[in-house]
């Protein structure tokens, strides 16, 4: 009887996440890998981690989303702050007013969610108007955190600053500028840096430090932080 018990247990718990597995929607799915079409949703970051260990998924998917990008071969091993293989970022949803943008693949894949599901939409939404560029002060540099030690997570092309968004009627959204402002541009800046925690490991603003006054850091590194 408690074998039977057993397996039953077994036989339940195989068969939810069948199901799971067959019809949870896949933006929700933790068990399929990230469609970067997709809305964001309750798996969307868990799977965004997967792009860190297998590159190959993350450029397939990235290529099925109509992202353009050169894939860049290891630096030399000998050079400061080597790099192992990223991408160049050739074209996305939004073009930057910086190029070429260096990253990691999971950095360009969160960039795209975020361009796509919360930049683009709530500029419409805000303000009528598309976004006709989003201004970087780029990506990949070679440098320590200000007053650390400690290696920026720029040094691993794992990461982007944004200094503002460009709309197509010529509007200019700044974040040293907006940033807290009561009015339209302000909401904008402030929806637009808490979509970026949804999807970002790391997404610091003008209220972290005055080292981010005029910008958002947006990272995919180990730790978490949303401020």
């Amino acid at each position: 009887m408690r074998r039977l018990k057993l397996f039953l247990s077994v036989a339940a718990v195989f068969g939810l996440l069948w199901v799971l597995h067959r019809f949870l929607p896949v933006q929700h799915n933790p068990f399929r890998a990230l469609d970067l079409t997709a809305p964001i949703g309750l798996a969307t970051y868990g799977n965004l981690t997967d792009f860190k260990y297998d590159s190959a998924l993350c450029q397939r998917k990235l290529s099925e989303a109509g992202v353009e990008f050169t894939v860049l071969a290891p630096d030399d091993p000998g050079s400061r702050c080597a790099l192992g293989e990223t991408l160049s970022l050739s074209k996305s949803l939004t073009p930057y007013n910086a190029s070429p943008l260096r990253m990691s693949c999971h950095e360009l894949a969160a960039l795209y969610l975020w361009e796509r599901n919360v930049a683009r939409p709530l500029a419409e939404k805000t303000f009528g108007s598309p976004l006709r560029q989003i201004e970087t002060y780029g990506t990949y540099s070679c440098r320590n955190i200000a007053g650390t030690k400690q290696r920026s997570q720029h040094a691993y092309a794992n990461a982007i600053d944004i200094s503002g968004f460009v709309l197509e009627d010529g509007r200019r959204i700044s974040v040293r500028d907006h940033w807290r402002g009561r009015d339209d541009y302000g909401k904008y800046l402030t929806k637009v840096h808490k979509g970026a925690c949804r999807l970002f490991s790391v997404t610091l603003g003008p209220d972290y430090n005055a080292a981010h006054a005029d910008h958002f850091h947006l990272d995919m590194g180990s730790t978490e932080s949303c401020k």
